[in-house]
């Protein structure tokens, strides 16, 4: 009987986790390309995430990068053998953007270390509006976001959580700041195509919602909620949210 053909070779699991040989230089003269002068993956990487946040994810092809670098597409693929490959390293690269506590640090409670973790991560994805189409698509298994990982469970390690909690407690946090950061992100995705700030768009949409009586309830609402800017309102609601995991968390702790 033949072979399934779908099962011959393993699947691909992460550019991290696969044994890429280095790119080595080709001799001269055997019609093949050369391997570009100056180029590594670091400056492939940099490249890409600058792309990125100036065009966004639909926008990006490995030939747009190439150009944006002076090369020929092909110089990239001494480098990295996809696209996917290579958004793998992006999205760990400005994973190395959030700031971590430090672990000897033993002063700063564990929920200020919380808090401190879920506004770096909810930032990083304000500062690449992007991150947040990929996360869930890669494994996230790259030195940056391994390191943000790990930081994260010591944290949770220090809140005392048995063992068998401490997954789906760092769940709660983490999906939480992406829900919430992937709402922001889409607003003003929605904001700047109609080529306004934040609170006009929002002072637009409010004054459409005031002429229906069926909004009364939710308008009540709006008006308790408070701040004068989109920002502030975006910001006081995160914080109670965060809040609210925390006490969840702080809840489910063993008591003596």
């Amino acid at each position: 009987m033949a072979s399934d053909s779908r099962t011959s070779r393993p699947p691909r699991t992460s550019v991290w986790l696969e044994d890429r040989p280095a790119p080595r230089r080709r001799a001269a003269g055997r019609g093949t390309e050369q391997e570009p002068h100056g180029l590594d993956r670091e400056r492939i990487t940099e490249a890409a995430v600058r792309l990125l946040d100036a065009e966004g994810l639909a926008k990006f092809s490995m030939r747009r990068l190439a150009a944006e670098l002076g090369v020929t597409a092909m110089s990239v693929y001494w480098y990295v053998d996809s696209k996917d490959d290579l958004l793998e390293l992006a999205l760990d690269s400005v994973m190395g953007e959030i700031a971590l506590p430090d672990a000897a640090d033993e002063d700063t409670s564990w929920q200020d270390q919380l808090r401190q973790l879920a506004g770096a991560y909810r930032s990083v994805f304000n500062h690449h509006p992007w991150l947040s189409q990929m996360m869930g698509t890669y494994i996230n298994v790259g030195p940056r976001s391994m390191e943000f990982a790990e930081a994260a469970q010591r944290v949770m390690l220090r809140a005392g959580l048995p063992g068998p909690l401490l997954s789906g407690a760092l769940s709660a946090l983490f999906q939480f700041v992406f829900g919430f950061a992937t709402v922001e992100t889409n607003w003003n995705s929605r904001r700047e195509e109609a080529g306004l700030t934040s609170d006009e768009f929002f002072s637009a949409v409010h004054a459409k919602v005031r002429t229906r009586p069926e909004y009364e309830d939710s308008l009540q609402l709006m008006a308790e909620r408070g701040g004068d800017t989109v920002e502030e309102m975006r910001d006081r609601d995160f914080a109670t949210a965060l809040d609210c995991v925390i006490a969840g968390i702080e809840a489910m702790r063993p008591r003596p």
